[in-house]
């Protein structure tokens, strides 16, 4: 069979055929994929071929080139740039030549041709491919498919691509798309290409931005594509105007008054719910960016200096106009709506907690009158919106403002909870929960309370919509019971709180909640197992028996769903029970943590026998149900101290399965935390079993394929194993000073927010570890051990290493106290030897900075470290 009839045959309703041609790639493949990816790019070619096989070569040449997973498109990058040059400028010459040549929309041609270039381009290969492109675009002879294929290419390489790859080559790029954004383009099928393509280039198309002259140009074409009349060029243009907010609001001013304030406004009021949608995305925007500009401008001002950004404050300005919109658009819900499906509906209601978080006071003259008018409405969508607007705009506003507001609504909102329409009681259970969690002063008093709690009991009973908004209520309140308890001097937690005499019956409630035969629908379950766990929580001292009760109940519940393990037949039921363990777990961890240190060892050995036997089963090696079993065996350990050590045989192979399960890198990380708390429970005693974990945990330091969240722990637990071994812990000195040296030398991409939050982490675990050594090895505070001389090689790297986080302006709080607490244990532990390396002014700047953090644990640390500073500089004056 030819190539061309088997990529027909890919499509095949005959699953025998289509097995067989998937067979047969698969095999060329591996015989020869050079030859393979050859020969597709010359079916995609040749207009001569059917349009299916065509398609179907693109694609096959495509997913060669191409995968979702980070670590699979890394190695088919690597191996495209392993072929011979000659092939590689084959295969491009045909996919470039390919555009504009496809009958059928989208261009995979397009595709391909990106999926080499974010290959090749950062290499510094293939350049003359993006002055193609964009020639294509410009040229008046070029078709209307060669501009919109290329202009397709454009966009998924934008998408794709580091920004900084094409930032010399931005003007060129920005001409070639604006041209294909013009209103004079005859073709909406070009427009939308080239506006799809400015969307995914604003990030790299700063310096244009900064030049009036351009940036007017680039306003005024993105303006004329949101009159369209073709929607698709709408709704992209409309999504360009949303980014190009977020990433130049500094710039905005000029347009707002003249177009963006109509066109957005405009766009809003559509029938096109997709319109809609980004119109309102748009505000909701503004209010994210101006919620920011507030919080640096609270930040300038403490520290006396002006803010880089002001903000212009358009939310406010457009308030009234946006609210009328907005609260309109809140009364066009469908009585049977699809929770994930995203609606100008829902947006609003977003939008308008936004803009309660940005305008504050301003917002609620504008929103009552609309309440007032419609809470009571014969219409149930008037009443919905109602609600709905009320719940929305209870953050933000000052809760002396709000508070008299919301005492006059409760009975009317209580009664809701009762309303003929599901849609209103399940809004009026969402906003009585928004109470419980914000204002819940309004509602714990001696007048409310009482109906209230009432009310939510029998919400318990409703629809699985309304009953999960009741339990996150519960949730709320429960929390808010406890902060507002009265508290003895003595006493850590209080005797009673306003929910006591109720708190038996509303936790009976919730245990019959969880049972429900509908509870799987609207997260019913969770919910109401989620608010059982914070009921317990917050509890004060005269529900104890009741936690009793409750945590008795839950391993019972635990026994009884070990036993259905072996009757599992089909797979949703499978799921249905893996699920069911892990909200079990999770609420066994909350009343473990209730339960005395009297009471624990009594039901421990029923406890980890269930955890045991769960940890055994199938249902065991699934990473969600593992992972929950050993945090609530890390619960059982906080609880039990030196007495767990009697199941730590039991246990160890179910421990070290979980260190080298790095696949599922949760399950490894809770694992990672175990072996800390063992270290803190265990002392001493937990030595037996530190050498194969020791093994382990450098293995997976070294492992590539470990999720690089794992690491910081890992690196943290070996201070927790210094800690429990003190002298001991020579053995391993040597290799863990090795590895903490590497990892101190740690770089990070700076442009990526996540790969700095991770290099703080990466460096925190450094600190807690060098921390851990020294003060194990150190011992007893008043009789310093000779074993901390063993880490006097290493003290000149470790202050070099502190020095770097000092000179770093995007070192976190947290890394900050751990370099001060540091500074101070090197100090306690080396005296005056370590005066000449601590007192410069980096480090001054540093204990400085650490003395005026808002944690108070960082405050302490770096006091501390400043007071022993100053002890050895008085000793050695």
């Amino acid at each position: 069979m030819s190539l061309l009839t088997i990529l027909e045959k890919t499509v095949s309703p005959d699953k025998a055929e289509l097995e067989t041609a998937q067979q047969f790639l698969e095999q060329a493949a591996q015989q020869n994929l050079p030859e393979l990816l050859k020969q597709l790019s010359d079916v995609l070619k040749h207009g001569s071929n059917s349009p299916v096989a065509r398609m179907q070569a693109g694609i096959q040449l495509k997913n060669a080139l191409y995968s979702k997973d980070m670590a699979i498109r890394l190695q088919y990058q690597q191996r495209w740039m392993a072929f011979p040059e000659e092939l590689r400028a084959y295969v491009k010459r045909n996919v470039l030549e390919t555009l504009g040549s496809e009958s059928m929309r989208p261009s995979t041609a397009a595709q391909c041709v990106a999926y080499i270039a974010c290959t090749e381009l950062p290499q510094g290969t293939w350049p003359e491919m993006m002055p193609i492109l964009t020639s294509n675009v410009t040229n008046p002879a070029s078709t209307e498919m060669v501009k919109e294929a290329s202009l397709e290419a454009v966009g998924y390489i934008c998408q794709d691509i580091d920004p900084n790859i094409l930032q010399t080559q931005s003007n060129e790029i920005l001409t070639a798309i604006v041209n294909g954004m013009k209103k004079e383009e005859p073709s909406n099928h070009v427009r939308l290409a080239a506006t799809t393509a400015l969307l995914n280039s604003l990030e790299f198309t700063k310096a244009n931005f900064d030049i009036e002259s351009e940036r007017h140009f680039i306003m005024q074409v993105v303006c004329e594509a949101t009159q369209s009349t073709d929607s698709k060029v709408r709704v992209a243009a409309l999504q360009c105007l949303v980014k190009i907010m977020s990433l130049y609001y500094q710039y905005m001013e000029h347009y707002m008054g003249p177009a963006l304030f109509a066109i957005t406004l405009e766009a809003m009021k559509s029938s096109t719910d997709e319109v809609a949608l980004q119109g309102i995305e748009f505000w909701s925007t503004v209010c994210d960016e101006e919620v920011d500009l507030a919080i640096e401008a609270a930040e300038a001002q403490e520290q006396g200096r002006p803010p880089e950004r002001t903000s212009r404050f358009y939310a406010k300005g457009a308030l009234q106009y946006l609210v009328s919109i907005l609260t309109q658009t809140l009364a066009k819900q469908e009585e049977f709506d699809d929770d994930d499906e995203w609606n100008p509906c829902k947006a609003a209601g977003v939008c308008l907690m936004l803009m309660a978080t940005c305008c504050e006071d301003d917002i609620v003259q504008y929103i009552l009158p609309f309440v007032t008018e419609h809470i009571k409405n014969p219409n149930w969508r008037y009443r919905d919106a109602a609600v709905m607007a009320f719940g929305s705009i209870l953050e933000g506003p000052n809760s002396d403002t709000l508070k008299p507001i919301v005492e006059s609504a409760m009975s009317t909102l209580l009664d809701l909870l009762k309303d003929s329409c599901v849609v209103v009681r399940d809004t009026a259970a969402w906003t009585v929960g928004r109470i419980c969690e914000i204002l819940p002063e309004a509602v714990i008093n001696d007048h409310y309370l009482n109906p209230l709690l009432h009310a939510m009991v029998e919400g318990l009973n409703a629809e699985p919509r309304v009953a999960a908004n009741v339990c996150w209520a519960f949730s709320s309140l429960a929390e808010s019971a406890l902060e507002s308890a009265e508290v003895p001097d003595d006493q850590t937690e209080p005797e009673t709180y306003c929910l006591s005499t109720y708190f038996e019956p509303i936790v009976q409630k919730l245990l019959e909640t969880t049972d429900r035969a509908d509870g799987n629908q609207h997260n019913l379950r969770s919910a109401a197992y989620e608010a059982l766990m914070e009921m317990v929580k917050n509890s004060p001292k005269d529900c104890y028996l009741t936690v009793q009760k409750t945590t008795m109940v839950i391993l019972e519940r635990l026994q009884h769903v070990l036993q259905m393990e072996g009757h599992i037949q089909s797979t949703s039921d499978r799921v249905q029970l893996n699920d069911l363990q892990s909200l079990l777990c999770a609420t066994l961890q909350s009343v473990l943590r209730k339960v005395s240190s009297e009471d624990a060892p009594q039901i421990s050995d029923a406890i980890m026998g269930a955890l045991l036997h769960m940890l055994s089963t199938s249902s065991g090696k699934a990473g969600g149900v593992q992972e929950d079993a050993l945090l609530a065996v890390s619960t059982l350990i906080e609880v039990l101290g030196e007495n767990f050590l009697k199941y730590i045989e039991a246990f160890k192979p179910f421990f070290f399965a979980g260190l080298r399960n790095f696949e599922e890198y949760q399950v490894c990380l809770a694992a990672v935390g175990l072996m800390g708390d063992m270290c803190r429970a265990l002392g001493l005693k937990i030595m037996p079993y530190c050498d194969e974990t020791m093994v382990i945990l450098l293995e997976n330091l070294g492992n590539d394929l470990v999720h690089r969240s794992v690491k910081p722990q890992i690196l943290s637990v070996f201070g927790d194993v210094a800690l429990a071994l003190g002298p001991e812990f020579k053995k391993y000195l040597e290799v863990v000073m090795n590895t903490l040296m590497q990892a101190t030398q740690a770089t990070v991409d700076r442009s990526s927010f996540d790969m700095i939050d991770y290099l703080n982490e990466l460096r925190e675990g450094c600190l807690e570890a060098y921390t851990g050594i020294i003060q194990g090895l150190k011992g007893d505070a008043n009789q310093i051990s000779a074993d901390v001389a063993l880490v006097q090689p290493h003290v000149q790297h470790i202050m070099k290493f502190i020095e770097i986080i000092a000179r770093d302006d995007e070192s976190g709080d947290a890394v900050v106290g751990a370099s001060c607490g540091l500074i101070g244990d090197l100090c306690a532990a080396f005296g005056s030897a370590m005066l000449p390396l601590v007192d410069n002014d980096v480090f001054a700047n540093l204990l400085n900075k650490g003395r005026r953090s808002k944690t108070p644990k960082v405050k302490t640390l770096a006091t501390w470290a400043t007071r022993e500073i100053r002890k050895m500089k008085n000793i050695s004056s």
